[in-house]
C-alpha cells in the first residue's frame, strides 16, 4: 500500500521526523490562502500522485500528446514553453494560485507513470528552504541480510538507482535490529558518512532513530526521504516522503489503511483485493487465473517463453470459494486487450470439479467472447475433466503447463 507525499510527511512528523510545514489543498483559491497561511515567500506547489520524477514530470491536458510528454518527462525531448511541472517554486501569492490551477485537473506525465500518466487532484502547498545540502536516506527490507537496512547516501535528490550502479560506495548501510532499532553508535556511524557538523549532528541522528522506529512500529516495506535536506541553519528536515506498507499488516494499522487513495489504485486489483484475490495487472493479452503463486509465476514464464505476453498475476489461492473464482473471471474478462485466458489449476485443498462448476457458472453468466484454455491437475480432476467435456462450452482443454501455454498463446494470436 502506498500513500501521497503529504500523508507520509504527516505521519513522520507525528513519529519525530522533522519536515516542512505544509498545507495539502484541491482549489487554486485555496492554494492562494496556503501560501498567506504558511507566511509567504519562497513556496513550493507539489503534485499529489503517487509516483516519482514529479519535478521533470509534465501536467497535461486531455487533448496533449501523451508520448510526447513522456519524451519530455524522460529527458529525451527539451521541454516546451508553458509546459507545467509537476513541482513549482512560487514567491507570491498570484503565482501560488496560478501553480495550483496548472496541475490540478490535469494529468501529470513522468518517467515512472508512462504515458498514461496519473490524474493530478490535490497539491501540497509547502515552506520552501535554504539548502545546504541534499542527502539521501531510507529503510528497506534486505532479502540477504532477512533484517531491515537504513541507507544512506550523499548523494541527495539523484535516483538512488543510478548511485547504486555508478558509485555505489558513496552509499552506507546499516542492518537494523528490530528488536532494538537503530543504536545510537548506528546513528553516528550514518551521521559522519553523511558529513553531518555541528548541530546538525544530533538533529540528524534523532531523525535517523525516529525515521527507523517508524518504519518497524508501522509495518513499513520501504521509507524513503529523498531528498534529506540539511538547510543553512543547520536544520535537518524531510523535503521529499515516500512510504509503502505491508498490505497484509494493515489490519494492525487502520489509522494507515485508512489513508488509502483508491483514484490511485488500479481498479482491478482493489476489486480483486475486496474479494481476497491476489491479483497484479500487467501489460500482456492472456490473462491467468492460477491457484499458487509459485505456480502462477511459472505459468506467466511459460506463456512468455512460448511468445506469449501475460496480462496478470492472478493467484486465487488453496481454498477459494466459488463465488471468488466468479469474481476472477469477471475481472478478467472485462480487461482491454485481453484476448485469452488461461486456468492452470492443481487441485489440493481446492478441488478440480469446483474449479470446473466455476467455469461453467461463468459461461452462464459472463460473455465468455475469447478463448479459453483450461488445465486441470489433482484432486478430483476425472470428474473436473468429465464436467468440462460433457458441457457443449467452448472450452480448449490441455494435458501438461507446457502444452497448455503453447494452446493459450495460439488461441491469442488466432483471436488477434
Amino acid at each position: 500500500m502506498k500513500v501521497h507525499e503529504y500523508q507520509a510527511k504527516d505521519l513522520l512528523q507525528a513519529a519525530g521526523v522533522a519536515v516542512p510545514a505544509g498545507i495539502v489543498v484541491t482549489t487554486p483559491d485555496e492554494a492562494a490562502a496556503a501560501y498567506d497561511k504558511l507566511g509567504g515567500g519562497l513556496i513550493v506547489v507539489k503534485a499529489q500522485v503517487h509516483a516519482g520524477g514529479r519535478g521533470k514530470g509534465i501536467a497535461i491536458g486531455p487533448d496533449a500528446d501523451r508520448d510526447e510528454a513522456l519524451e519530455i518527462a524522460s529527458g529525451m525531448k527539451p521541454r516546451l514553453d508553458g509546459m507545467a511541472k509537476g513541482v513549482q517554486l512560487v514567491r507570491t501569492k498570484d503565482e501560488a494560485k496560478s501553480a495550483a490551477a496548472s496541475l490540478l485537473g490535469k494529468t501529470l506525465v513522468t518517467y515512472q507513470t508512462g504515458r498514461e500518466g496519473q490524474m493530478i487532484r490535490k497539491v501540497l502547498v509547502t515552506v520552501g528552504h535554504d539548502i545546504s545540502r541534499e542527502l539521501y536516506l531510507a529503510v528497506a527490507v534486505d532479502r540477504e541480510t532477512q533484517c531491515p537496512v537504513l541507507m544512506a547516501s550523499t548523494e541527495g535528490g539523484v535516483e538512488i538507482e543510478t548511485v547504486a550502479s555508478e558509485s555505489p560506495e558513496k552509499i552506507h548501510k546499516e542492518p537494523i535490529d528490530i528488536g532494538l532499532g537503530l543504536a545510537d553508535f548506528q546513528a553516528r556511524k550514518i551521521s559522519k558518512a553523511l558529513g553531518l557538523k555541528g548541530e546538525s549532528v544530533k538533529k540528524g541522528e534523532a531523525l535517523f532513530k525516529a525515521f527507523v522506529k517508524f518504519f518497524i512500529d508501522s509495518d513499513a516495506s520501504l521509507a524513503e526521504i529523498n531528498p534529506l535536506i540539511v538547510t543553512d541553519n543547520g536544520d535537518v528536515l524531510a523535503l521529499d516522503a515516500k512510504l509503502n506498507f505491508d498490505d497484509n499488516a494493515m489490519f494492525r494499522h487502520k489509522a494507515i489503511a485508512d489513508l488509502l487513495d483508491e483514484n490511485e489504485e488500479d481498479p482491478n486489483e482493489l476489486r480483486a483485493g475486496k474479494s481476497g484475490l491476489s491479483y497484479v495487472s500487467l501489460d500482456g493479452d492472456i490473462a491467468c487465473l492460477v491457484n499458487g503463486a509459485g505456480l502462477a509465476m511459472s505459468t506467466m514464464d511459460l506463456i512468455k517463453y512460448h511468445g506469449g505476453e501475460p496480462a496478470n498475476f492472478l493467484d486465487v489461492g488453496g481454498g477459494a470459494q466459488k463465488d471468488q473464482v466468479l469474481e476472477a473471471f469477471r475481472i478478467l474478462l472485462g480487461t482491454k486487450n485481453v484476448k485469452a485466458v488461461l486456468v492452470n489449476i492443481f487441485g489440493g485443498i481446492m478441488k478440480c470439479d469446483i474449479i470446473a462448476s466455476a467455469l461453467l457458472a461463468a459461461y452462464d453468466e459472463i460473455d465468455f467472447n475469447i478463448p479459453l484454455v483450461v488445465r486441470l491437475e489433482g484432486t478430483n480432476v476425472e470428474l473436473g475433466k468429465k464436467l468440462l467435456s460433457e458441457s457443449g462450452r467452448k472450452i480448449i482443454t490441455a494435458d501438461g503447463l507446457t502444452d497448455a501455454a503453447k494452446k493459450v498463446v495460439a488461441a491469442a494470436k488466432g483471436a488477434a
